[in-house]
């Protein structure tokens, strides 16, 4: 298997990282860590122009036909730079869920006006009581002579806030009762009976939770024709994963570089902080973690298209282990800078709270250790 990058790919990395680079500095974060709506909507128009949100859109809807692992080639240049753009809930999980689930005049709806930066999407399918099982789902959707009324709630929304349309998940109920489908609606953020409460993520962007509250919705809301969307939900989260895992190696490599630079000008005794072994030794552990991340990232989007079990179990033992690895390397560069780790005055402490906030998104490391082995076990012979 080649797992160099293609020309294409390269040229992906370094424009990514050459506008990270130039355009997120500590004001700009400070700044858009104040405002409203989390982000900036000149960035996101920037993002358009560039060719990134159609990145992953079929070429017949106006987008440029990528794959996982360019999109893991982005978001790792976003870590770098601690983004907060919606890109996540707009692209990564909510494009692709159209794409994967919508009608051809949903998807030709859609997917032009999400490649130009028109319009954003949130997905909404996490509830209380589901502990990060993707398949309960308590909310419902009942059928009605007009369309269809949804009732029920929803938590941790990545940037619902701020997103044009919601996608929906719910339990379909027909005129003969629960059907024991789930199904994807695209809810419009002005629908009436929907109410939004949002809040600040660790670490940067917003999140929200949602009541629907008897919600109307035409009969054409339901993506696709009504089949059970649950493996078109574990599909897309599984990329979503691996997207998110590329960000923390982003986010794990900018905390080593910061590290080993200030253990190169930081003097004790005379002496820089890295002339002292065990200082070295410990920077070459975060090294090695960062390594051990990155593979786990991309074997993750390398995988992303496979059969579900071997698809789901990359992206689980990405998640695991990149969740381990982020911690160890976050309190590492913690405890490296001194007392100046947890001030304001410096970064690290801002990306060490996106990596614990990547740690508990769609299950920490202990959920996704049994997930993996609990499907290893489904694949052994009886």
């Amino acid at each position: 298997m080649d797992l160099n990058l293609s020309d294409e790919q390269r040229l992906l990395r370094e424009s990514a990282e050459r506008f990270v680079a130039e355009s997120y500095d500590a004001d700009h974060r400070r700044k858009t860590a104040n405002d409203p709506l989390g982000f900036s909507p000149a960035v996101w128009k920037q993002f358009a122009e560039l060719g990134w949100l159609a990145l992953p859109i079929p070429e017949e809807f106006d987008g440029l036909g990528g794959g996982p692992v360019e999109i893991g080639i982005l978001m790792e240049a976003f870590g770098r730079g601690l983004v907060s753009e919606p890109y996540v809930a707009t692209i990564v999980l909510g494009a692709a869920l159209i794409d994967r689930c919508g009608s051809t005049a949903q998807k030709q709806a859609s997917l032009p006006k999400i490649a130009d930066g028109s319009l954003k999407l949130a997905f909404a399918h996490s509830e209380r009581a589901a502990r990060f099982d993707l398949a309960k789902v308590t909310t419902t959707a009942n059928r009605t002579v007009q369309g269809w009324h949804l009732s029920g709630s929803k938590i941790a929304v990545l940037d619902g806030h701020a997103a044009d349309e919601i996608i929906v998940s719910a339990h379909l109920h027909d005129h003969q009762g629960p059907s024991g489908r789930i199904g994807l609606f695209l809810v419009p953020a002005t629908a009436q009976g929907l109410a939004i409460s949002d809040y600040p993520r660790l670490g940067g962007g917003r999140a929200c939770n949602i009541e629907l509250l008897d919600v109307e919705l035409p009969v054409d809301a339901l993506l696709g024709d009504g089949k059970d969307a649950l493996l078109a939900i574990e599909w897309a989260v599984d990329r979503a994963m691996a997207a998110l895992g590329a960000e923390a190696v982003g986010i794990m490599q900018t905390l080593l570089d910061t590290t080993l630079d200030y253990t190169k000008i930081r003097k004790q005794f005379g002496r820089p902080l890295s002339a002292n072994q065990v200082i070295r030794h410990r920077l070459a552990d975060m090294a090695i973690q960062v390594d051990e991340a990155r593979s786990m990232a991309l074997r993750a989007a390398l995988k992303a298209d496979n059969p579900p079990i071997e698809r789901a179990r990359a992206a689980s033992a990405a998640k695991a282990k990149i969740g381990k690895c982020a911690r160890f390397v976050g309190e590492q560069s913690i405890q490296l800078h001194g007392g100046m780790g947890v001030t304001e005055e410096l970064e690290v402490g801002a990306y060490f709270k996106r990596l614990i906030a990547f740690d508990t998104l769609f299950g920490g490391s202990a959920h996704h250790y049994s997930r993996h082995a609990q499907l290893g076990r489904t694949t052994q012979p009886a």
